[in-house]
């Protein structure tokens, strides 16, 4: 795929919409391709995560450095696939998989209290003493079942989110 949105093809426009589960029409790909185009300002086909600092409603994100882990040096079709979970085509899985990777900081497929924490601490900022988090997260890890010293995998977190009804979407306005 090249730089601009001439260079889509029929083909390239059906592999991402693939590559990302069907979470966006083919309208949207291509106004999605536009939008990659802008933040590639070095025409290399990738975009490096600090590009993404420049886009105002992401920078402004309190969990902003928390997703750049997973947005270094996005190709379009890795730069629609993240962006799918946003979709409300997206399925409950695959936003719970997102959650889940965004406290697993270390990618090692667990998190811990402490990984817990941080997102807590990213999110609220300096609203909440750290002391008055860590109990309320005890509180809630207890009624979930879960101890703090507990580490929690991908399956702890479908069985806590799963019944939750997750929203997470963004409207995608097509050009």
């Amino acid at each position: 795929m090249g730089n601009s949105s001439s260079m889509l093809t029929q083909y390239d426009i059906e592999e991402v919409q693939k590559h990302s589960n069907g979470a966006f029409t083919q309208q949207e790909i291509v106004s999605l391709y536009s939008r990659f185009c802008q933040l590639d300002r070095k025409n290399c086909g990738f975009i490096p995560s600090d590009e993404f600092l420049t886009i105002p409603e992401f920078a402004l994100n309190p969990l902003s450095h928390s997703l750049l882990t997973m947005l270094d040096n996005l190709n379009f079709k890795d730069f629609v696939a993240f962006l799918s979970v946003f979709s409300p085509r997206a399925t409950l899985q695959h936003k719970i998989e997102f959650i889940f990777k965004v406290y697993d900081s270390d990618c090692n497929g667990k998190v811990t209290f402490r990984d817990i924490l941080r997102v807590l601490k990213d999110m609220s900022g300096q609203f909440m003493p750290e002391k008055k988090m860590e109990e309320i997260l005890i509180q809630v890890l207890e009624e979930a079942g879960y101890q703090k010293d507990s580490v929690l995998v991908l399956s702890d977190f479908m069985k806590i989110l799963g019944d939750t009804g997750v929203k997470m979407e963004v409207d995608f306005h097509v050009d």
